[in-house]
């Protein structure tokens, strides 16, 4: 196994966890950023308030597009197993 095959794998690696995980991140970073102005308007400081939303928000998105990445990740991980017999040479 080269550096340049190492690399591609790892590459391959990010980029599948970062197009995975954007859907929930940017939704839980908009509605934070909606509650943060909520919160700056009303002078409402709770903690809580930040907190139960997003997580709320997040797990919906996860429910919804699970289906989507996991598939992503079995075809990574399927292409990864299938491709072992070129990367022992």
């Amino acid at each position: 196994m080269t550096l340049d095959n190492v690399t591609t794998i790892m590459n391959d690696a990010i980029q599948t966890i970062i197009i995975t995980s954007m859907p929930s991140i940017g939704l839980g970073l908009l509605v934070g950023l909606i509650i943060a102005v909520f919160q700056a308007v009303t002078q409402i400081q709770e903690q809580t308030l930040t907190f139960v939303p997003k997580m709320i928000a997040v797990f919906i998105v996860l429910a919804a597009t699970f289906p989507w990445m996991s598939s992503l990740l079995i075809e990574m991980s399927i292409q990864l197993w299938s491709q072992i017999p070129l990367y022992s040479r």
